[in-house]
C-alpha cells in the first residue's frame, strides 16, 4: 500500500516538495525555515514569523490582509514555532479551497502561493526596520506567550526538566525565547535579522492537494525570488551525555498539585535502526492509556493525576511527565523506576506490544490525514537526511520484535528528576 508520493524539487535554494492527493478539498503550502537555537538570536526567532503574518508591502495593515484571506473563499493564514532537537523551526501556513470545487475560475492556487511569497519576502517596512506598530503589538504578544507557560504549571515544569537537563546545550532554550530579551528587539534589529535567515536558513516549501506539480513550480518560480544564500546545513543535535550521578531538583511555588518529572537520554535518534523499538518502547511504558505508568502509578497506585513519557526524536530524550501529591513523591519516583526496571528486564507481553503497535498504526495514519500532520511527518527525513516514507514507517513498526525493545531499553539512562512542589509541606488537589 502507497500511501503517498513525494516530489522534490530544487529552485533557487528553495526545496519544494509537492504532494498529490485528491484527498483534500483544500490546497495547503507549508513554508519551514530552519536553523539552529541560537541564545543570541532565539526572542528574535520567535517574534519574526508573526511580524512576517502581519502585513505585507501591498496589504500593509493585518486588517487590510486578514481582509484579503477572507476574500480568498475564507483561506487561512497561520505561522508556529517548534524545537527539533537543536534546531528551531519556523512554520508559516496557508490553507486555501481547491478552485476544482468551485464555481468560478478564480486561481486561488497562484493566488496563495503569491501572498505567501510576499509574506516571507515583501514584509511591510519603512525602509531597513518592520513597522513600529506591528513591532509594539506583536512583541507584547510575544510576552504573553512566554508568561503562559509559566503561568501553566504543567507546561513550566516540561520546561524547567529540559532547562536542567540540558544545560549546555542549545536545547535548554525555549521556543519563545527569553521573556528579558524582548523589549531591546526593535524594528531595525528585527529586520537585521530576517536578512539573515532569507540568506541562511535551510527553506522548504510543501503543496499538497489535488494540484497540478507543473503550475506550482512555476508559480513558485514567480513569485519566490530568494536573496544569493550562504544556506548553513542542518546541524545534527548532542544526543549522548556521561551521566555520572543523576542529577534532583525541587523547585517550591504556589502549586497546589506537585509537577513530577523525569528525564531520560535515550541514546537513539529518528533515522537509528532502533528508533522503530524505541517508539514501540514508549507506547508500552509510558505512551498510552494501557501503558505501565498510566496502570501502575495512576490506576493501580493511584499515585498520580496524570502520568505519562513521551519522545523526542530528535534530541534522543525521554520525558516523562506526572501530576502528584508532594507526600507520594518518593513512592512516585520509586514506582516510575520499577516500570523502567520491567520494561529493560522484559516484563511485558506478546498482548501489549500488538497492542501499542496497533495504536502507533492508528496514531500515524490519523496525523497524515491533515496536510499540516502529514508535513510534520515527512518533514522528519529533510532534518535528519534520510528517506523512511510513512509505509515503510508501519513496516519498521510491525518488525520490532520483543529483544529489540529490551535492547533499546537498555539503553536508556536516567538523567534529571525535577519536582515542583508547593511551599507550604503536603498539598492536594489539581493545579
Amino acid at each position: 500500500m502507497k500511501l503517498l508520493t513525494e516530489q522534490k524539487h530544487e529552485l533557487e535554494g528553495l526545496t519544494v516538495h509537492t504532494i498529490q492527493t485528491a484527498k483534500y478539498k483544500t490546497n495547503t503550502f507549508i513554508l519551514k525555515l530552519n536553523a539552529p537555537l541560537d541564545k543570541k538570536t532565539v526572542t528574535m526567532r520567535a517574534l519574526l514569523p508573526y511580524v512576517l503574518q502581519s502585513a505585507t508591502e501591498s496589504l500593509p495593515s493585518t486588517t487590510k490582509l486578514r481582509t484579503y484571506l477572507d476574500e480568498l473563499y475564507g483561506a487561512t493564514l497561520q505561522v508556529d514555532l517548534t524545537k527539533k532537537g537543536d534546531n528551531h523551526d519556523i512554520t508559516i501556513r496557508i490553507d486555501i479551497a481547491n478552485e476544482k470545487y468551485l464555481k468560478d475560475s478564480t486561481p486561488l492556487l497562484q493566488k496563495a502561493l503569491a501572498l505567501l511569497g510576499d509574506i516571507l519576502l515583501k514584509p511591510a517596512v519603512e525602509g531597513d526596520s518592520f513597522l513600529k506598530d506591528i513591532m509594539t503589538k506583536e512583541k507584547r504578544s510575544l510576552r504573553q506567550r512566554i508568561q503562559a507557560v509559566f503561568d501553566d504549571k504543567m507546561r513550566y515544569a516540561n520546561l524547567r526538566l529540559v532547562e536542567e537537563m540540558c544545560k549546555e546545550e542549545p536545547y535548554s532554550l525555549h521556543v519563545n525565547g527569553q521573556i528579558d530579551d524582548v523589549e531591546e528587539i526593535t524594528g531595525e534589529s528585527l529586520y537585521a535579522y530576517y536578512q539573515q535567515v532569507l540568506k541562511e536558513d535551510a527553506i522548504h516549501l510543501y503543496a499538497i492537494g489535488d494540484l497540478q506539480v507543473e503550475e506550482v513550480l512555476q508559480t513558485v518560480k514567480e513569485t519566490f525570488t530568494l536573496p544569493k544564500r550562504e544556506q548553513k546545513d542542518i546541524e545534527d543535535s548532542i544526543t549522548s551525555k556521561d551521566i555520572s550521578k543523576v542529577n534532583e531538583v525541587v523547585e517550591k511555588q504556589e502549586v497546589k498539585q506537585g509537577k513530577l518529572n523525569i528525564g531520560y537520554r535515550t541514546n537513539v535518534v529518528y533515522g537509528d535502526r532502533q528508533y522503530f523499538a524505541l517508539q514501540v518502547f514508549n507506547g508500552i511504558f509510558g505512551g498510552f492509556s494501557h501503558s505501565k505508568l498510566f496502570i501502575n502509578v495512576r490506576e493501580k497506585a493511584s499515585l498520580a493525576y496524570y502520568a505519562a513519557s513521551r519522545v523526542e526524536s530528535h534530541k534522543g530524550l525521554l520525558m516523562v511527565m506526572s501530576g502528584i501529591d508532594a507526600k507520594n513523591y518518593d513512592q512516585a519516583v520509586t514506582i516510575i523506576k520499577e516500570q523502567m526496571q520491567e520494561m529493560k528486564q522484559g516484563s511485558f507481553t506478546d498482548g501489549e506490544i500488538a497492542q501499542t503497535k496497533a495504536v502507533i498504526h492508528n496514531q500515524l495514519l490519523e496525523t497524515v490525514d491533515t496536510p499540516r500532520g502529514l508535513v510534520e511527518v515527512m518533514y522528519h527525513n529533510e532534518l535528519t537526511g534520510k528517506d523512511i516514507s510513512i509505509d515503510e514507517y508501519l513496516k519498521h513498526i510491525d518488525a520490532v520484535s520483543k529483544q529489540e525493545i529490551i535492547k533499546v531499553a537498555e539503553k536508556i539512562e536516567m538523567d534529571t528528576i525535577y519536582f515542583l512542589t508547593g511551599t507550604g509541606g503536603e498539598e492536594n488537589g489539581e493545579n
